[in-house]
């Protein structure tokens, strides 16, 4: 019985500095936001407690819209991404054409800093001077110069874009490391039976890689979701608002407009739009790990 009590005593120890870690640099901000954002916090006036206030402006002001405008570029950059990237995995795997050439294009954005990588789109991105625009215009695709970054529905999907390319070579690689862990056997059977390369893929490939890619998608969709240096350097969350996404307007609110409770409300909303799809990753994966235990 002591050695037992010793060895429990021996294991929080070991575990205290990550907890105390954790304490300072997660819970500790987490619990103070969570309170702050039941107050009238500023820099004019006296904090005072205001209770739902905040979390009611929220739903009376145009933050619904801004909700779905963040699903919409989640989903859509999400998506590319794990097409692109497990495409280009599946590349990287196999003797195809073009195959040196993606290894290639792979690695300049994580090269590139990824500032750098921002500022370089939005020069490609440039009316006047762009290169986006020249080749258009010098392909006859348009008469004039197009100024992406100057059109609500071109400036979305120019984010897009941007956070798309800077995303992939991370999807690729993972994506490549879960279909080298694939026992060669089972193509060498499949093979050895008549299978095409794509009955491979889609029977073989796929499914033994599907604990992987909801692994990369919750990884893709959080970082994503809380996305700030791609929207913040090339257009501010314009024009007129239509790049605006809730790490943006959190971030308006109680950075630009200084108004501390209002942006924390915002970023507890965000916190359990978070939570729930961490749940919601959990369960599935919990699910999948049963199924292939049987």
């Amino acid at each position: 019985m002591q050695a037992r009590q010793s060895a429990i005593i021996f294991a929080w120890l070991l575990i205290a500095p990550a907890l105390l870690y954790i304490t300072a640099i997660v819970a500790y901000p987490l619990v103070d936001t969570f309170i702050l954002s039941f107050t009238d916090a500023s820099l004019r006036r006296t904090t005072n407690w205001v209770g739902w206030t905040n979390y009611e402006k929220i739903f009376n002001d145009t933050f619904a819209t801004v909700i779905v405008r963040t699903f919409i570029w989640t989903f859509f950059s999400v998506a590319i991404k794990m097409i692109i990237g497990t495409f280009g995995a599946a590349m990287l795997n196999t003797a195809v054409p073009g195959r040196t050439l993606f290894r290639v294009l792979t690695m300049p954005p994580w090269i590139v800093p990824m500032a750098i990588g921002i500022f370089m789109w939005g020069w490609m991105y440039n009316g006047q001077f762009g290169m986006i625009s020249g080749v258009l215009q010098r392909t006859g695709v348009v008469d004039g110069p197009v100024a992406f970054l100057a059109y609500g529905s071109t400036a979305f999907w120019a984010t897009i874009i941007t956070d798309v390319w800077i995303g992939v070579p991370m999807v690729t690689l993972y994506m490549l490391a879960a279909m080298q862990a694939i026992p060669q056997d089972l193509y060498e059977a499949a093979w050895t039976d008549g299978a095409g390369r794509f009955y491979r893929f889609r029977r073989i490939t796929l499914p033994l890689i599907l604990p992987a890619m909801i692994t990369m998608s919750m990884i893709s969709l959080i970082s994503t979701f809380n996305s700030f240096d791609i929207i913040w350097i090339l257009t501010r969350g314009g024009p007129s608002g239509e790049t605006t996404t809730m790490i943006i307007d959190t971030y308006h609110t109680a950075i630009g407009s200084k108004k501390y409770g209002e942006g924390a409300a915002r970023a507890v909303l965000i916190c359990i739009f978070l939570s729930i799809f961490c749940v919601a990753y959990f369960r599935v994966t919990s699910r999948l790990s049963q199924e292939h235990a049987r």
